[in-house]
């Protein structure tokens, strides 16, 4: 009996334990995971402008785990390289990389220090990075989908 009924109070411990993580990952999303890109905005520095979806074959994805961020595009017809690897930090609004390594083609448009801090929405399925003006207005943003 005894062993019976701590069976019982471990199943209802191990029932309730997965509930409180499904409903704590609805609230806090976790951008861990794979996206794809969908499509991307140009903003007026607060309003969308212009949406601009990928062509045929054109395919961008992002993978961040355990603090690394790993990023690379297809785009066809095209003999340059875009590719990158670093650690990133996201908080509820922001996303900041840094990479520690790219291809040649991103390292000739990239900044300095190789940082880039962007405005982040978040939600279990989808995530936007918004690049910012000096003055924290919007320039353009990527939007991505869940794969994994």
């Amino acid at each position: 009996m005894k062993k019976l009924l701590g069976l019982a109070l471990l199943m209802l411990l191990l029932i309730s334990a997965s509930g409180t993580i499904a409903v704590e990952n609805e609230l806090h999303p976790s951008i861990e995971g794979t996206w794809e890109l969908t499509s991307r905005y140009n903003y007026d520095g607060e309003n969308v402008t212009d949406t601009l979806t990928p062509v045929k074959g054109y395919s961008q994805i992002k993978m961040f785990y355990n603090g690394k961020v790993m990023w690379t595009r297809y785009t066809p017809n095209k003999e340059v390289e875009w590719f990158g690897y670093g650690s990133y930090e996201a908080t509820d609004n922001t996303l900041v990389e840094k990479l520690e390594y790219m291809s040649a083609s991103m390292r000739k448009i990239a900044n300095e220090d190789m940082q880039w801090s962007m405005e982040l929405q978040l939600d279990n399925n989808t995530f936007t990075q918004i690049s910012l003006d000096e003055d924290g207005g919007r320039i353009a943003s990527e939007n991505y989908h869940r794969v994994d």
